[in-house]
């Protein structure tokens, strides 16, 4: 999935792991607090973990680029395709792919891909309480549905999840949101928005 600002790629372990671990190093230990698995202490640790995750049959992960290169992560996973539903999760984006133009147009990209698709359904999950990622979910057009309370324990400490989705139906105009928001003429030479996304509530 290439796009203007960056690309979402099948993970490579062995292309990959270098970068990623450098583009997550840089940043903040706490950035993988909502997540059940890391901070990794060194590459090695990193790569095996990347390899396991690269193998396994039952979840799609694959790295976000920006123009420097690797620095974020990302997977589909419970795809469904008898009820025509996916979800996108392990989502873990370095501190420098944050807020940025390539971040959304990655998570337009995935979005995209399913739908064209023909899925029905596309999921977004989260701790309840990662007031980041609950931010991002709406931001990009997710309708928050609830939360299931006690759904899992992880590091330590119990998980109440907050469920989002987009359906077939609303996709359209999102859609068309996403492609007035990423039109080149929308970003400054310096790749700052001139206007900023709006979704329908």
């Amino acid at each position: 999935m290439i796009g203007q600002f960056g690309a979402v790629v099948p993970l490579d372990p062995d292309h990959h792991a270098t970068s990623l671990f450098a583009a997550f190093q840089a940043d903040d230990e706490d950035d993988w607090t909502y997540l059940s698995y890391g901070p990794f202490p060194d590459v090695e640790a990193f790569a095996h973990w990347l390899d396991a995750c690269a193998r396994r049959d039952d979840t799609l992960f694959f790295a976000v680029e920006d123009a420097e290169g690797p620095c974020g992560m990302a997977a589909y996973l419970r795809v469904k395709p008898w009820s025509a539903s996916v979800e996108v999760g392990h989502l873990h984006f370095a501190r420098r792919l944050q807020r940025t133009a390539a971040a959304t147009e990655a998570m337009w990209s995935m979005m995209h891909r399913v739908f064209t698709e023909g899925y029905r359904r596309y999921e977004w999950k989260c701790d309840a309480l990662n007031a980041a990622s609950r931010a991002a979910a709406e931001r990009l057009g997710f309708r928050f549905e609830g939360i299931f309370r006690q759904a899992t324990v992880y590091k330590g400490r119990n998980r109440d999840t907050a469920w989002y989705s987009i359906i077939d139906a609303e996709w359209p105009t999102l859609e068309a949101e996403f492609g007035r928001w990423l039109d080149p003429d929308n970003f400054h030479g310096d790749g700052s928005q001139r206007s900023q996304l709006v979704m329908p509530r």
